[in-house]
């Protein structure tokens, strides 16, 4: 079993750019693992978590309803918006600048197989994140993703989860809100859920946060929990 795991940080980049090298490095790894069943070898298969932003962008699940986009092709335009339609599970969220965007790229099989688990453990470390800024957060029975409130009505949402999954292999991941643009969610149904209000550190802070130091946390708390070997490539 394979713990290291590469870190990269992509910064912020375009979303169908982010997509696209997400879907070589996952699909690289799922060849791979077909290359060691069939060949009956037992090649290492990597793993990687990756951080960015990305520009305002709307992103629909396999299972989400094109009426929770509340923007036509004109709205997009003038909110400088993109949107797209994806194959992680989930309905419909936002991604902007502002916002942590982690893409964990790992072949489950060197961790554990438990797909409900690894949610739980994504939505661990965004939940031990927030703890260390004094920020009591926690789940919402029957929804995934990390809340505040989650036992009353004041209910709002601070990061969302949606992934795709195949031989074990991970892709997208989840969206926290660190210093995120609120505005941006009220053009949506975020997730489907109509009743529940979203919200981010800014916002339950006062004050925006450093991205670099929350994101150092949060990569610490993803390793802690993951029981990775966490290292970054030189560069050049």
């Amino acid at each position: 079993m394979n713990k290291k795991v590469e870190y990269i940080d992509w910064g912020l980049i375009d979303y169908q750019e982010a997509w696209d090298k997400q879907d070589e490095i996952f699909s690289s790894i799922v060849a791979l693992k077909g290359k060691n069943r069939t060949d009956n070898t037992s090649l290492e298969t990597p793993n990687y978590l990756i951080f960015c932003e990305h520009p305002h962008v709307y992103t629909l699940g396999k299972s989400g309803h094109q009426e929770n986009l509340l923007l036509d092709e004109a709205g997009l335009k003038e909110k400088e918006a993109t949107y797209y339609k994806i194959n992680r599970g989930g309905d419909i969220t936002y991604h902007g600048p502002g916002q942590i965007v982690g893409y964990p790229i790992l072949d489950l099989d060197n961790f554990f197989t438990d797909i409900h688990l690894y949610l739980r453990t994504l939505e661990e470390a965004v939940i031990l994140t927030l703890k260390d800024y004094g920020i009591i957060a926690g789940r919402y029975p029957g929804y995934t993703g990390v809340w505040l409130d989650a036992d009353n009505e004041k209910a709002r949402k601070i990061c969302a989860l949606g992934v795709r999954c195949s031989r074990w292999v991970t892709m997208h991941g989840f969206a926290f809100n660190v210093n995120a643009n609120l505005d941006y969610f009220r053009n949506i149904v975020p997730c489907g859920i109509d009743d529940k209000d979203v919200t981010s550190m800014e916002r339950e802070l006062g004050q925006p946060l450093n991205l670099d130091v929350v994101k150092e946390q949060l990569k610490m708390h993803i390793a802690a929990l993951f029981k990775m070997e966490l290292y970054t490539k030189a560069q050049g």
